[in-house]
């Protein structure tokens, strides 16, 4: 049976990669090693989700708490699964810009030097795997800041008749630009991906997402927008936003909707290919607007806050054109918008959140 490799399996996108893949007839290699929690807090921990994933397919899902650093280990698992693994999903990184920049090391070691190893072990042991790396829209900076925008009542607009109106395609430059230590150290995993498929005629790409969401997410005050806002909603703890007057605009992407532009890549693959990926124009919204579709689901007020500096690296107007991978892929397509998605994420964990909250 075809096995694929999935790195950050009991996190958002490695969680729902696994799910997926299985129900098509894989055996699932997931690498986690809850170090989410020691990057955010036990708040942010995997382990539940790890072990929701052990339980439901015991039959097809083995778990190795492997750290991506470690050379030797990650050459290990793959030498033992060698030629078997037709997949490789590479979700696992820390994720935070505010993090990064208290901890660069660990920072770039986790998500260049590991992304190295695991694309070396891919060569050496699977060459004719599909790599699909979960790349990030900070890898263009802050020049998305530089656009001509209009500030609306609610949110930040892009100037009409702009040739990023419909979204920022893969044409923006990234260089001459800040990008934050994490954007900087992605920067470099993504490049690294690009460069295995055309150098060594590997079937990788890199898929830069932004807001990545869904009901499986383990939101955080630094990471996990829209799933930490629907906490903060439902629990009443205390909300902050940072800069732009909460008018920065976001498009969010469910996890599904992400696995599925995943598996359409797996089976037509392409070398270092690179796809700016996200909601688009169909699912973006608002600081403030989120906020109200929270309010508005939830049935509570957010106890939120004000604060005049914004996050260093942070975009004020970000909304992907997913144009490039619809003109590869024109099977796929997105099937849930801002509100369906915190319907589902209120949905899924309104309990559990209400739980730990008494």
């Amino acid at each position: 049976m075809s096995i694929a490799i999935i790195t950050g399996s009991a996190g958002l996108i490695g969680s729902e990669a696994v799910r997926h893949f299985i129900s098509q007839g894989m055996d699932v290699i997931g690498v986690d090693n809850d170090m989410r929690a020691r990057f955010f807090g036990q708040e942010a921990s995997t382990k539940w989700m790890q072990q929701e994933l052990l339980e439901t397919y015991s039959r097809h899902y083995r778990h190795y708490d492997v750290d991506i650093r470690n050379q030797h280990a990650v050459e290990e698992l793959f030498q033992k699964y060698g030629d078997q693994v037709s997949l490789i999903i590479h979700t696992a990184a820390q994720p935070s810009h505010d993090w990064a920049a208290r901890e660069p090391h660990t920072d770039f070691s986790v998500n260049a030097v590991g992304t190295l190893n695991l694309l070396e072990a891919t060569r050496q042991y699977c060459p004719e795997a599909v790599f699909i790396f979960t790349s990030t829209n900070k890898v263009y900076g802050d020049t998305p800041n530089r656009l001509p925008l209009i500030e609306l009542e609610n949110r930040w607009e892009i100037a009409p008749g702009h040739q990023f109106e419909i979204g920022i395609d893969e044409s923006m430059s990234i260089d001459q630009t800040k990008h934050s230590l994490f954007g900087a150290s992605k920067v470099a995993a993504d490049v690294m991906v690009q460069e295995y498929g055309r150098y060594f005629d590997m079937k990788t790409a890199c898929f830069r997402g932004g807001c990545l969401t869904g009901p499986n997410h383990s939101g955080t005050q630094l990471h996990g927008f829209l799933a930490y806002l629907m906490k903060c909603t439902v629990t009443g703890i205390p909300y902050s936003i940072f800069g732009y007057k909460g008018k920065q605009v976001r498009d969010n992407i469910h996890s599904a909707d992400l696995i599925a532009a995943f598996d359409a890549f797996f089976r037509k693959p392409r070398c270092g290919e690179v796809y700016n990926i996200g909601g688009s124009r169909f699912s973006n919204c608002s600081m403030l607007e989120a906020i109200e579709i929270c309010e508005s689901i939830s049935g509570n007020k957010l106890d939120w806050t004000y604060k005049e500096t914004n996050r260093i690296g942070d975009h004020i107007w970000w909304v992907s054109d997913v144009s490039k991978f619809k003109s590869h892929y024109p099977e796929w397509d997105l099937r849930y918008d801002v509100r369906k998605i915190l319907e589902e994420i209120h949905a899924a964990s309104v309990e559990r959140w209400t739980e730990i909250a008494q």
